[in-house]
């Protein structure tokens, strides 16, 4: 499964649609207050994550774009209503899809996402099929952090984007108590350092790659070897 399953009491895993990721959502949906947060908890700046996803508003009509996992659907706001993509929101919990979904329809963006239930360990999409690819918040949440992004970067087409963000091993000890209680409330998985995600991204072929720290909180981007069609 792409995310852990187990949990503490009363915080629900990510398949019972967890206290945390709906705290999450209110955060990001109400900037002054969640910027707060943003800035106290974990020290990063919450207009950072909203600058990432505009990157999918650029995505001219035809564009195919994977967000996985798509969670209560945050990253819909960078989606433009009559854009004219596909937009393909991914995770393994239906009751997350369903939140994007009524998310799509509050923004007017719904004629646009096609909800797919996707393990991101063995994504049921052909080689090369998306233009954008975002991950955001995610890959610390994966089991096997390595494997997701073999399977993002092989559903990319040559000359196509990997974009996202991640509570990485080695933003400082502040946070590693942030990152233990994750663990333990079945919330995160084994994470990975800035290293050893710049040494994945390369192995499968995704160049030209920067991270930039916000606090625990790390953004990354890079672009699929090869000429774009």
């Amino acid at each position: 499964m792409s995310r852990i399953r187990g949990h503490l009491p009363g915080l629900g895993g990510w398949s019972d649609d967890p206290l945390w990721a709906s705290f999450y959502d209110w955060t990001v949906e109400h900037p002054a207050p969640g910027g707060a947060i943003w800035r106290l908890g974990i020290g990063s700046d919450l207009d950072r994550l909203y600058r990432a996803a505009d990157e999918i508003g650029r995505q001219p009509a035809g564009s195919r774009i994977l967000d996985i996992p798509c969670g209560g659907g945050v990253a819909l706001r960078g989606l433009r209503p009559g854009q004219g993509v596909e937009y393909v929101a991914g995770d393994i919990a239906q009751t997350m899809l369903d939140r994007t979904l009524r998310a799509a329809e509050r923004r007017g963006v719904a004629d646009q996402v096609v909800p797919r239930i996707a393990d991101v360990g063995d994504l049921p999409f052909d080689d090369g099929s998306f233009d954008l690819v975002v991950t955001f918040t995610g890959l610390h949440c994966f089991p096997d952090p390595e494997r997701a992004v073999v399977e993002m970067a092989r559903v990319l087409r040559p000359g196509a984007v990997l974009t996202g963000s991640a509570l990485l091993e080695d933003t400082g000890l502040r946070f590693e108590p942030l990152r233990r209680v994750g663990r333990l409330a079945g919330l995160l998985g084994p994470g990975c350092t800035s290293a050893e995600l710049e040494t994945w991204l390369a192995r499968e072929a995704v160049d030209d790659v920067v991270l930039e720290r916000s606090g625990a909180i790390v953004y990354f981007r890079g672009v699929k070897r090869g000429a774009a069609a």
